[in-house]
């Protein structure tokens, strides 16, 4: 299938032919949702940690008596009972991550990208570079073409002048080839690809395919 290739000016480029096995897949909600999660997941610090009763700083002398005291029967300080005291069944540091299989995560990248053209959402350019590197001149690009939120897929690496433009631009994610991601792609209106991060996803999904 073949998509029409624009400049920053919203000027036609020419065309480029897109490949089917990549961007014609019937998108799966439970697929995409799966590698969502996983990423999600990935991202998780798992930092959250609270003391148990065995880590409490605390005398481990019997607090008092066990019988005569007219009270219940208590042996330590640092029991989840008392203000102070440690947690019961706390939450401890820990990985969030879990395995998610390399033939799905690529299925759900390629229903991504197919989501975006079916919906007519994927723009291709020629280039995304900018000499000045300033907010305004790439606003201006923007507003040409029609974009409000957008993700830029460049190639092996971003332009600095672009990336350092689109820092100040809200809704607006800049990333290489190597960084595409599900998440990243669902989460923005528009997708658009420049040539050579499209010969680099195709060459990435179609490695993972074989």
């Amino acid at each position: 299938m073949k998509r029409d290739v624009l400049t920053l000016d919203a000027a036609s480029a020419g065309e480029v032919e897109l490949d089917e096995s990549i961007f014609g897949v019937e998108a799966r909600a439970d697929i995409l949702h799966r590698v969502v999660r996983w990423q999600l997941a990935k991202r998780q610090a798992g930092t959250h940690s609270t003391k148990g009763r065995s880590e409490m700083s605390y005398s481990t002398k019997k607090i008092y008596r066990q019988k005569g005291t007219g009270g219940a029967r208590h042996g330590s300080r640092g029991a989840p009972i008392f203000r102070g005291g440690g947690t019961y069944k706390g939450p401890v540091s820990r990985s969030h991550a879990h395995e998610l299989p390399k033939k799905v995560r690529a299925l759900g990248l390629k229903m991504a990208l197919s989501s975006k053209l079916a919906s007519d959402k994927l723009i291709v350019i020629d280039t995304a570079a900018l000499e000045d590197g300033k907010t305004k001149s790439l606003n201006a690009h923007l507003s040409k073409l029609g974009l409000r939120k957008a993700l830029f897929i460049e190639g092996a690496e971003v332009d600095a002048g672009f990336a350092r433009a689109a820092q100040n631009i809200e809704n607006v994610d800049v990333l290489p080839s190597a960084g595409a991601n599900v998440y990243d792609i669902l989460r923005r209106d528009t997708l658009v690809v420049t040539r050579a991060g499209l010969e680099a996803l195709t060459a990435r999904l179609s490695g993972a395919a074989a």
